[in-house]
């Protein structure tokens, strides 16, 4: 009897902490709720919760990043590959009409290529830094494996080549819903296989954001496998390293990243599009599940909203653990890859130098 007596007060302070969850009137009901909602051993529950935009270091214009609406296609679902196109060209179209303006903002020019049979783009500085002349990056460009075709996956390089004053290569790499794996990273190879053939590898750097992230460390990982020389630094920004939904933030940050929003929108899909069936575990997809022993020195960056931030702080922990020089740099309330989307943000231009000084400490002359 009193044992049962003890299960229905045990009942009874449930249901009014529940209700105080529901409607609390102050920190103290609140307290009281979350303290009975983990009590035991387990995963933790937090209350609904309003994030407003961060002021303190984070400037106006990342400060407008921040505070912006959902992408309208954070949740499409493309039935074929019809819709996947029309999906990509409807991305890709304003990046591309707004990269002659870009180019003269970030007074660089941009030369269309082919190397070893794959499309690229030739991103030059008009005005070279002083030690960079025998140097050359690869820009492995990001967008779930699908996002990013032809000029629109530039941006990025273009920033780097600015900021940095070094020459960039921008693999246009084949991507689903015609190419799935492992087609972006045979492209991604081969255009290596042949910069090495001109050039030093130690005075080389391989970098590229999220989706172009992974890609640098599974190309790294390939060339390992392969024998194949080794680029002096890398820079895998916010790599999507863990291509399955496995890390903390997929969690603490869905619905708070306005980048990407959630693994279960377009991004999931685009990742089973990509993957063609294969075990989201191969590092070749993830390449956080690959032997990191012996990479070059690696620079990474995320936020504190960004969904991908686990999947950084695992591939920096990762690279550390492997006796491996990295960098971690993180940025207050930004989400995804949000530090190189203005290029009028003084944090683009922070985060684009902190690489490039990197790769001047490391690269050879």
């Amino acid at each position: 009897m009193q044992l049962r007596t003890r299960s229905l007060a045990a009942l009874a302070l449930a249901a009014l902490l529940g209700a105080c969850a529901q409607n609390p009137t102050g920190y103290a009901e609140k307290a009281a709720a979350q303290a009975a909602a983990n009590a035991q051993p387990g995963p933790r529950r937090s209350p609904a919760q309003i994030s407003p935009p961060p002021t303190a270091e984070v400037s106006p214009q990342m400060q407008a990043l921040i505070a912006a609406p959902y992408p309208q296609h954070f949740n499409a679902a493309p039935r074929n590959a019809a819709e996947w196109k029309a999906l990509v060209e409807s991305r890709a179209a304003p990046v591309i009409a707004a990269i002659p303006a870009l180019k003269e903002k970030l007074r660089v020019d941009v030369q269309p290529t082919r190397i070893a049979g794959v499309n690229a783009f030739i991103v030059t500085p008009r005005s070279i830094a002083p030690g960079n002349e025998r140097r050359l990056l690869m820009h492995v460009h990001g967008g779930g494996y699908v996002f990013g075709p032809r000029e629109s996956a530039l941006p990025e390089a273009m920033l780097l080549a600015s900021y940095g004053g070094y020459k960039v290569v921008s693999v246009d790499y084949r991507m689903p819903p015609d190419f799935p794996y492992p087609a972006a990273m045979d492209d991604a190879m081969a255009v290596w296989k042949e910069l090495v053939r001109t050039h030093a590898p130690r005075n080389m750097a391989v970098f590229g954001t999220s989706t172009g992230g992974a890609m640098t460390l599974a190309l790294v990982l390939r060339a390992k496998a392969e024998g194949v020389p080794l680029p002096g630094a890398i820079a895998p920004g916010t790599p999507w390293s863990d291509i399955a939904k496995i890390g903390d933030t997929y969690q603490t940050a869905e619905w708070i990243d306005n980048i990407l929003v959630t693994w279960d929108g377009w991004l999931g899909r685009a990742a089973l599009l990509y993957a063609n069936g294969r075990d989201l575990k191969d590092p070749q997809l993830s390449p956080i599940y690959g032997d990191f022993t012996g990479f070059p020195p690696a620079i990474l960056t995320s936020g504190t909203r960004d969904l991908f931030l686990s999947n950084t702080v695992r591939t920096h922990r990762k690279l550390r653990r492997a006796g491996v020089e990295a960098d971690l740099n993180v940025y207050e309330g930004q989400s995804h890859a949000q530090y190189g989307l203005n290029p009028d943000a003084p944090e683009t231009r922070e985060a684009f130098t902190d690489i490039a000084r990197f790769f001047d400490r490391h690269l050879g002359r």
